[in-house]
């Protein structure tokens, strides 16, 4: 067993919020003996390393071994490590020390060296107010050229982490949740598509068993970067349980020359006792609080695409800016077609430049007439893809991603540029900078509609060095063009991670708009992603991807909880539809500027038959719940609305809201409280409300207001 006096360095404790993580450094390596919950008192650093020492089992090593977080096999560690890598076949095995750890309150850095494979490591651990983690590693080569494999964050976990959650999905129905136990061996979540994609996870959660929405123990790590990566969870045969997430390279894309360096994209991780939405609450209140994150208000959005699809007729677009701008949408925006020979998804792409075809005065026209009716304007584009049937292909061939002389399948007609070229980087630019200034638009909804495949430039690997790119675009395009926002769309929620969040301002949540798939889409995305950065949108009826045909007021429901918006031609709507959608425009102005600062609620106390969710505002005045009917509940009187996360002491008028009408109900008459209701905080939680009985696919909205 090792012994203070054998190192140099004290134990370091640092916090952020109610969290805290413990470490020391044992024979070299860097240990983390506590991420969690913080501690009141202090903690002795002979005492700590004695209660965790464990007895020496048959057939092991002769003595406890303290791999710690560098989990190398020199040190005992028969799991995955978290550097791979050589020097041409040597230098393949590291054994770093560290020889540098500094701490203040909220953070330490450390720097670890191995003499013998001569490279060194740089190490930040950082926690902000809210309990969110952020580690940063930095890999320097002193030596001769060293091809690094991999190079993985691990945060070991306690035993009692039982479970763990992720999330799989695919177009149309993303951010699926998967839990099951943790059994013993490797779980890796792997996305190798060259972008996060529909079935990236965001981040890992593992859990106690019994732990639910509201209660229980959780840990959450999540790597920000929008390319490949892997998360995982690995449980050694001796039980001792780590959680780990790193980017996944293709052969050759990081070969440092001496004194060259690497750097791991950011790992975001974080704990919560309070349960799915107590992780989510950190989650959101950190990424609120960057100064990059949206001030102002999240303007009410029409977005063209599934009311023209590619038919820009003048005419009808002009009709459903009048309409829009008659309800009190505040932003358009003209999704794909208005460019090149763009008239279908097979020609066209990556011509940018206005189409004389159907836009003979160019777009300022039409620009300038959503400006009069005081509305901002925005446009699709998708930079990064072409057509081989376009101007750019036919002149630029050799720009696209490639390995040899082979071309890539195609993938929705497309195929991909390559970035990481500074003259194909350039010409992106500036063209999409030019239509920004010609038409003068405020707004981008990119998107990004194929996998990468075979994704080489000069016979070398080129996947992450296009994710550095895009990144490096967007924030060009920001500072070339004060004030412009930007959406990120991937065939919809296929590039949501912890990497676009800090260049993007808003994410197309999925590319499916039926209400009641939208349900688990939303409130699984909001686990990590604050709901006002998810664009939530009121889609046509009968809905478009589902064929699901759902009332106006589930619809609207639904979109209501996010940065909602409307994706419908609804010049076609009767009249009762076109005030329904005013009314629940105003509602949700009325609403967002305390809605996009509040805690999200998740009830798991609701009729097995439907969904019940909300929020409430930061100090418990106000909230906003909504509950949902999937399917026809069991008994005919369905399990009472308990409403949690207002103040048990304080009284409450409660009430439903019915802003784009009525939900339809299986029932002779309304439940006693529609008429509203005063109620305590803890009468809402322990004795509910009676739940109306609905027909399946309608929902209910219920506002609360503090006397």
């Amino acid at each position: 067993m090792a012994q203070s006096g054998q190192s140099p360095f004290k134990l370091v404790t640092i916090t952020g919020g109610e969290n805290s993580l413990i470490a020391s450094v044992i024979d070299g390596a860097l240990v983390i003996h506590h991420w969690g919950k913080k501690f009141e008192l202090p903690v002795e650093f002979d005492d700590l390393v004695a209660s965790t020492t464990k007895s020496v089992a048959h057939s092991d090593f002769d003595q406890m071994q303290w791999p710690g977080i560098f989990r190398e096999h020199s040190r005992g560690n028969l799991g995955s490590p978290m550097i791979s890598g050589h020097r041409n076949s040597h230098s393949w095995s590291t054994k770093f020390e560290v020889t540098k750890l500094t701490a203040s309150e909220d953070s330490f850095d450390f720097v670890a060296s191995d003499a013998d494979t001569k490279l060194e490591l740089l190490g930040r651990f950082e926690f902000d107010h809210f309990g969110v983690l952020r580690v940063d590693y930095r890999l320097n080569n002193h030596g001769d050229s060293y091809i690094l494999d991999a190079l993985t964050y691990w945060l070991p976990l306690p035993e009692r982490a039982k479970e763990r959650i992720d999330f799989t999905g695919r177009w149309a129905n993303e951010r699926q949740i998967q839990r099951s136990k943790i059994e013993t061996g490797l779980w890796s979540r792997q996305s190798r598509e060259g972008r996060s994609g529909h079935d990236f996870t965001i981040a890992q959660i593992a859990l106690t068993e019994r732990s639910d929405f509201q209660s229980g123990e959780l840990w959450s790590a999540g790597l920000a970067w929008s390319g490949n990566s892997a998360h995982s969870i690995e449980k050694s045969y001796d039980g001792a349980l780590w959680m780990g997430a790193g980017e996944i390279f293709y052969p050759g894309e990081v070969i440092l020359n001496k004194g060259e360096s690497y750097q791991a994209p950011t790992l975001v991780a974080s704990f919560s006792d309070r349960g799915l939405d107590g992780l989510a609450e950190n989650h959101h209140q950190s990424f609120r609080a960057r100064s990059n994150h949206p001030q102002r208000n999240r303007p009410l959005t029409l977005n063209m695409w599934e009311a023209i699809y590619f038919d820009h007729s003048s005419k009808r677009v002009m009709a459903i800016v009048d309409a829009a701008a008659k309800i009190g949408v505040e932003r358009v925006v003209l999704d794909d077609g208005w460019f090149g020979s763009r008239r279908d998804d097979r020609k066209g792409l990556g011509d940018w430049k206005v189409s004389k075809e159907v836009w003979p005065e160019g777009l300022r026209t039409l620009a300038d007439y959503v400006r009069s009716k005081g509305m901002e304007f925005g446009l699709w584009f998708e930079g990064e893809m072409v057509n081989p049937d376009s101007d750019l292909y036919r002149a630029h061939p050799d720009w696209v991603l490639q390995t040899e002389n082979r071309r890539a399948p195609l993938w929705r007609n497309q195929l991909v540029i390559d970035l990481s070229r500074d003259e194909v980087f350039q010409h992106l630019f500036d063209s999409v900078s030019a239509v920004i200034k010609e038409v003068g638009i405020s707004y981008i909804k990119w998107d990004h509609n194929r996998v990468l495949i075979d994704a080489g430039s000069d016979g070398r690997a080129r996947y992450r060095a296009q994710v550095s790119a895009i990144y490096r675009l967007f924030d060009q395009l920001k500072a070339e063009h004060p004030g412009i926002e930007i959406e990120s769309c991937a065939s919809g929620g296929g590039r949501i991670d912890f990497g676009m969040i800090e260049h993007v301002d808003r994410f197309w949540t999925s590319d499916n708009n039926d209400a009641l798939s939208r349900v688990d889409i939303q409130r699984w995305s909001a686990q990590f992603i604050p709901p006002e950065l998810l664009g939530t949108h009121i889609g046509p009826f009968p809905n478009h991807q589902s064929g699901r045909s759902t009332p106006l007021s589930m619809r609207a429901a639904v979109a209501l909880f996010g940065h909602a918006g409307i994706e419908w031609d609804f010049t076609q709507a009767s009249n009762d539809e076109i005030k329904a959608l005013g009314q629940w425009v105003a509602l949700y102005k009325s609403v967002r500027e305390w809605m996009h600062k509040a805690r999200m609620v998740r009830i798991e106390d609701c009729d097995s038959a439907a969904t019940l969710y909300g929020f409430v505002s930061p100090d418990s005045s106000q909230a906003l719940f909504t509950y949902i009917q999937r399917e026809p509940s069991s008994s005919s009187q369905p399990d009472p609305i308990l409403i949690r996360g207002l103040i048990a002491e304080r009284h409450y008028e409660v009430k439903p809201v019915f802003p784009a009408g009525k939900p339809r109900q299986m029932s002779r008459g309304d439940v006693g409280w529609f008429d509203g209701i005063r109620a305590s905080g803890a009468q809402l939680e322990s004795v509910g409300l009676a739940t109306p009985i609905l027909e399946p696919d309608n929902a209910l909205l219920i506002q609360i207001q503090a006397i």
